[in-house]
């Protein structure tokens, strides 16, 4: 528990649950990035009589993707246990804990989401 009994201490951890928002929302971006350029790429060098096929790209895209939801999800469970350590005191009277908590679990759910529809639709183009 702690004892600080100051509002700081709250806001520092709602700042840390944004930042690795923000990082969730980047390592998804950047994997949705990597898995389409695989498109791009075959789309520029296509090899006669050769089906699009899922190659590395699909799937380090696919990694990246779900290490960004899998990080929204760890971030929450990480500020739910720094809320449980604070005092009333420590959390301003009236205002609301869990905007953030809510963005990133809809950011989870979206990474969950695409993950599931390149799974589904694979590479197309």
């Amino acid at each position: 528990m702690s004892d600080l009994n100051d509002p700081r201490v709250f806001f520092a951890a709602e700042r840390t649950l944004l930042a690795w928002n923000r990082t969730s929302l980047t390592l998804m971006a950047f994997g949705f990035m990597i898995e389409r350029f695989g498109l791009f790429v075959h789309m520029l060098l296509p090899e006669k009589g050769n089906a699009l096929q899922r190659g590395v790209s699909f799937w380090i895209g696919f990694a990246f993707i779900a290490l960004g939801a899998l990080a929204a999800v760890a971030a929450v469970a990480q500020y739910r246990t720094v809320l449980r350590t604070l005092k009333p005191v420590e959390i301003p009277e009236g205002y609301r804990v869990y905007p953030g908590v809510l963005t990133n679990l809809a950011v989870a759910a979206l990474g969950v989401a695409l993950t599931v529809y390149l799974l589904v639709l694979g590479p197309s183009l």
